[in-house]
């Protein structure tokens, strides 16, 4: 494949099955040959790995510290020298990502103003803007009842009301940046492979399109 990688980012609350997603698009783009690399944030970095620390209360910070915390881990995801996401799509690697920018418009809107969170982020969007941001909607009940069969610990995000408000947030951003952000969105209720065929007919147009 020559020229530049595409950038596929996915979103949704936790428990909408994106990392499934992720491994099973990666398969696909794997047997059509196209170069790809996976990756999700928070990152395994030492910032990512404070981040890890506070979703999961083992440190507590407020929650503009938060959001601050999340767009430091993501400047350093698209620039650093050793795997940063810019660099591998200038060479024309396809990257697909678990949780972008959308995840913090969301998630930490719900204790600071969105716009707020939004302008934190212009750095990381100036720099690199997904081909498509791809959003799997799923109830927060079915969301909490894949977690529980799946997880021991939970998150802080992962409460139902909190979930919900978050769902909405999602939309809310949506709606704020429309006609900026390239977003489509999946039912995520259905099988992972009815999902996957979905998501494969949104990111196969990217390729098409250039």
């Amino acid at each position: 494949m020559e020229g530049k990688g595409k950038f596929i980012a996915f979103e949704g609350i936790d428990g909408s099955g994106k990392s499934t997603q992720v491994r099973l698009l990666a398969e696909r783009l794997r047997s059509e040959n196209i170069p790809f690399y996976t990756t999700m944030e928070p990152t395994d970095s030492p910032v990512g790995s404070l981040i890890h620390q506070i979703m999961t209360g083992r440190v507590k910070a407020d929650p503009k510290v938060i959001a601050a915390l999340f767009v430091a881990d993501r400047l350093d995801h698209l620039l650093n020298d050793v795997n940063g996401i810019s660099q591998k799509i200038d060479e024309g690697t396809t990257v697909i990502m678990d949780r972008y920018y959308f995840s913090s418009y969301a998630y930490q809107s719900v204790d600071a103003p969105m716009d707020w969170v939004i302008q934190a982020n212009e750095q990381s969007s100036a720099i690199l803007r997904p081909a498509v941001n791809i959003f799997i909607d799923i109830d927060p009940d079915t969301a909490l009842e894949r977690i529980a069969k799946s997880r021991f610990q939970r998150e802080l995000f992962e409460e139902k009301s909190r979930l919900t408000i978050v769902r909405q947030k999602y939309i809310e951003a949506f709606d704020k940046l429309q006609g900026v952000e390239q977003v489509a969105v999946v039912d995520g209720n259905g099988s992972p492979k009815e999902i996957a065929a979905d998501v494969w007919d949104i990111v196969k147009k990217c390729f098409i399109m250039g």
